[in-house]
């Protein structure tokens, strides 16, 4: 323990005042002469009567008993409550204990983060084999933009009432991660419909061919038009567990890196702009941004891999 900062007598004062006393100086007199009470000179002389220099330490002030320390055998008992994703309240309920009490078990035993203590769910990773076996689908609500916004500027006092909101819709090939998007006006069906649609055709001028299509449940990919859609192409719906967005974790990684990449990227005036930039990126997406899951190769690398008809494109 470190000395107070106002502190009279450090340690070497200390040994330095025990030194006047062995050389016959009073108590009372050393005292006087040190600004100290006559008791603090007799504690710290009875101290290195006893234990020596050693004596002269500083020492904690924590008390020996705390009448509220958890015993060792109810903090075990918090930790495996904890590890069966119990919470503080419910825990301090079960154990007769503070909330405050049992979070300062749970920091002190490192069982804080309920996330990183589940086993019971471990990350199951998936890959197509081949290209077009499955292509997730999604789509991503908008502000339109009418000048450049808070994000950029800090300012929130200037607001558009009114605006409105546009969608980009995203399709992204399992086994690849080659993509294909668009912005649209709205999430209806019709729109969905149409997004299919050209997302289909561009697989195929790639050689793509889509045999299933996954997508939340969202009303535009069960209407009748969508549905009637996928019959015709010969392409099998598949939805997601509701609730469930991690069951379509590829296009809701597509759309964060979207967002960070195009949509956020850079300040647009106009939403014509911001759409009007979409193209760019997504060749550069397809073509040329590495891809972790790929070893660093961009999406189109893999279709070239598979699809030798199309060895002579130049990505």
């Amino acid at each position: 323990m470190m000395s107070h900062a106002n502190s009279k007598m450090t340690q070497r004062g200390r040994l330095a005042m025990i030194k006047r006393l062995e050389r016959g100086e009073s108590a009372r007199a050393v005292a006087a002469d040190l600004g100290l009470a006559v008791s603090n000179v007799y504690r710290w002389w009875n101290r290195f009567r006893e234990e020596g220099e050693a004596g002269l330490a500083d020492r904690t002030s924590r008390p020996k008993f705390i009448a509220t320390e958890m015993p060792p055998a109810l903090k075990d008992r918090v930790v495996a409550l904890r590890r069966k994703g119990w919470a503080y309240q419910r825990i301090a309920d079960a154990l007769g204990r503070s909330e405050s009490a049992v979070a300062r078990v749970a920091k002190e035993r490192g069982v804080t983060d309920l996330k990183r203590l589940d086993p019971r769910e471990p990350v199951i990773r998936y890959e197509r084999d081949n290209p077009g076996e499955l292509i997730h689908i999604d789509s991503k609500r908008l502000v339109r933009i009418d000048g450049i916004g808070h994000r950029i500027t800090g300012d929130r006092t200037h607001k558009a009432a009114g605006i409105g909101f546009e969608h980009v819709f995203l399709a992204v090939d399992d086994s690849s991660r080659l993509a294909y998007m668009e912005v649209l006006p709205d999430e209806s069906g019709a729109s969905a419909t149409v997004f299919m649609h050209r997302a289909l055709a561009y697989f195929a001028e790639l050689g793509v061919h889509v045999q299933r299509v996954m997508s939340d449940n969202a009303f535009a990919y069960k209407s009748r038009s969508f549905r009637r859609l996928c019959e015709l192409s010969n392409v099998r719906q598949i939805f997601t567990k509701p609730y469930t967005p991690k069951t379509n974790g590829k296009a809701e990684r597509l759309v964060r890196t979207l967002l960070r990449e195009w949509a956020y990227e850079r300040p647009y005036h106009t939403s014509a702009a911001r759409t009007a930039a979409l193209p760019r990126w997504l060749h550069r997406y397809n073509h040329h941004r590495p891809h972790t899951a790929l070893g660093g190769n961009p999406p189109m690398t893999r279709i070239l891999t598979g699809v030798p008809n199309l060895s002579g494109i130049n990505i």
